[in-house]
């Protein structure tokens, strides 16, 4: 019998970087239906165009910069259709291709690349539109008929403004997604269908999605925002805005969440509060995209107090017991 010594790792999974990739790529498929079919063919058109120019844009800077061309392995690819999801569906053109390009190029290249990157790529881009043009990332269309109109949080949560004779959407309109939001986000029901095949198929950890969602319900419905306490309606909380895209496809992001369990609890409960204080308390009805930001850059913090200690490690005593100063 032949003995193979090599250093570790020892075993070897069938999955690869571009695999998963795909898989997820496959699982926000559905989400894409249903932008068309709500929105018509130009949302399709803004998600092509994005997912496209993030593509061309990492190619394009790793050939200037004389690194190896990696967009096979369909991060960038997940990156512009995450941004697209995050555009209103009758947004200009050309948001989705600055968007993409800031996404790929100041949020990922330019801190190493895939693996590197210490925020959320498709989120940054989101911020950066948002914070430079406000009006056209918050125009928001009826599906169908293309009106203009709210979005169902500012109806849950007025934040002491009254929007009269305007209705909230009944919870079938918001699970379906025949409501108005971003084209990636309406539809709870594709969202939910893609983020329970990549549990399924254990790509992402269900632990943070399960976690992110709990929390924004029970303290959604603790705080209940002018209605008082404990009068909060949960399931349109969960159902509304980008909640669901958010806790399957960009807070289970593997690069920017901690590496452990009980640090991806942490993560996704830090999530689910600060994502209801921003819809309850803060200026901005969702709150989404900048708490998960936020949760980026305490993910270190968070790693550092929760991996375990090494087995058979002793903990350090403190220099006055060792004689120290």
């Amino acid at each position: 019998m032949k003995l193979v010594v090599s250093s570790s790792p020892h075993l070897v999974s069938p999955e690869s970087v571009p695999v998963l990739m795909r898989q997820v790529v496959l699982a926000l498929l559905p989400a894409l239906v249903a932008a068309g079919y709500f929105f018509g063919p130009y949302a399709l058109f803004l998600v092509v165009l994005s997912a496209t120019t993030a593509v061309a844009c990492e190619a394009a800077w790793q050939k200037a910069t004389g690194r190896p061309v990696s967009v096979h392995d369909w991060s960038a690819v997940i990156t512009g259709i995450l941004l697209a999801y995050n555009l209103p569906p009758r947004a200009p053109w050309w948001l989705a291709v600055v968007g993409s390009a800031f996404a790929i190029i100041v949020a990922k290249q330019l801190f190493g690349g895939l693996g590197h990157n210490f925020i959320n790529p498709a989120l940054a881009g989101r911020a950066f539109l948002l914070a430079s043009w406000p009006a056209a990332m918050t125009s928001w269309v009826t599906p169908f008929d293309a009106r203009t109109t709210a979005t169902p949080l500012p109806l849950l949560i007025p934040k002491g403004q009254e929007l009269a004779g305007v209705a909230a959407p009944a919870y079938r309109d918001l699970f379906v997604g025949s409501v108005p939001g971003c084209l990636g986000e309406t539809s709870a029901l594709a969202l939910l269908a893609g983020g329970l095949y990549l549990i399924w198929r254990r790509v992402i950890d269900w632990r943070i999605p399960a976690c992110y969602l709990g929390t924004a319900a029970v303290l959604g419905w603790v705080l209940g925002g002018p209605r008082g306490l404990f009068r909060g309606d949960p399931l349109y909380h969960l159902l509304a805005g980008g909640l669901m895209l958010g806790a399957f496809f960009m807070a289970t992001d593997w690069v920017t969440t901690p590496v452990t369990r009980r640090g991806r609890i942490v993560f996704a409960v830090g999530c689910g509060i600060l994502t209801v204080l921003i819809r309850v308390y803060g200026g901005y009805p969702e709150g989404v995209s900048y708490s998960i930001l936020l949760m980026n850059l305490a993910t270190p913090l968070i790693d550092r107090y929760t991996v375990p200690r090494q087995f058979g490690a002793q903990a350090r005593k403190p220099a006055a017991s060792r004689g120290g100063r």
